[in-house]
């Protein structure tokens, strides 16, 4: 067995207090917030509450848990996070596939660049897009939060990059074997760009769970709201619903705070993504094409 240096087991040492750091950087932000969701509203609202909570309570997640309003617009993220994934993702792979061809290959291959380039530092405005979304009649519905931001310029370029870091002797290949483009792309290029894949895909769930700005804009309708916006509006309708709440929900209330009940919102909105994310891990450390081809 070889054995390792002074200077080689020092690296590991080393490495191995930086990197558990930087993760206890990333976690106990969480465990600190969670903490604060399950503590008492005293405790809270006095600060006592660090890595443990002060006197647990439930009853900031038995708030959120019994409003039939909070499991709906739970339901309307997760539409809203598989159907704009889906869209996002399509038109990013047809717009980077062509862009990432040569000039040879695809005339006005640089204007088209340059197209979409440009959206990436310039844009309409708010009040311009809202506009259009109103007169193309999907105002207050779901496709106001997925078609306005459909192509994610910046996911493109990224595509594009990936898919031009591929050896052109398997795009060659395969058209010698008589594929077509589609054929091409489904085939080739996206089974050997996986991590790129799960990298955009984690930014884009990400982005629309986490989005709660366009919900407010697009939709009139609260029942239409997705979670972040539901959980946004949540704390300032809470004192408007105070006269319709029944005697056991008005007794809950008398031990929550603003302070828990954000903490439990918080916690309750970021806990799908720290659950996705563990599934798409394992494409971030597999190279780009990796077996692919052999020199």
């Amino acid at each position: 067995m070889h054995k390792q240096s002074i200077s080689r087991k020092l690296f590991v040492v080393f490495n191995t207090l930086l990197l558990t750091s930087i993760t206890l950087l990333g976690i106990i932000p969480f465990i600190h917030l969670l903490s604060i969701s399950l503590s008492s509203n005293t405790a809270a609202m006095a600060g006592e509450v660090k890595l443990w909570p002060v006197g647990f309570s439930l009853d900031a997640y038995q708030y959120l848990g019994e409003k039939v309003e909070f499991f709906r617009s739970l339901w309307i993220s997760v539409q809203r996070v598989v159907l704009g994934t889906a869209v996002n993702m399509l038109l990013v792979f047809i717009t980077a596939f062509p862009l990432a061809k040569s000039n040879n290959q695809f005339k006005f291959r640089t204007p088209y660049v340059w197209f979409f380039a440009i959206t990436m530092f310039f844009g309409g405005g708010l009040i311009p897009t809202y506009i259009i979304v109103k007169n193309t009649g999907i105002i207050d519905s779901i496709w106001a939060l997925v078609l306005p931001g459909a192509l994610n310029v910046w996911n493109m370029v990224l595509m594009l990059n990936f898919f031009r870091s591929i050896p052109r002797e398997l795009d060659e290949a395969a058209t010698i074997d008589g594929a077509g483009h589609l054929r091409v792309l489904w085939q080739i290029y996206l089974p050997v760009s996986l991590p790129s894949i799960a990298t955009i895909g984690l930014f884009t769930i990400v982005g629309h769970w986490n989005s709660w700005f366009d919900g407010i804009l697009y939709l009139n309708s609260p029942e239409k709201y997705p979670l972040q916006t539901y959980l946004s509006t949540l704390i300032m309708s809470i004192n408007a619903q105070m006269s319709s709440m029944s005697i056991e929900q008005l007794k809950v209330m008398d031990n929550l705070s603003e302070k828990t009940l954000r903490n439990a919102q918080i916690f309750m909105g970021a806990l799908p993504i720290m659950l996705v994310y563990p599934f798409l891990q394992k494409y971030f450390v597999k190279g780009m094409t990796v077996g692919s081809v052999k020199e």
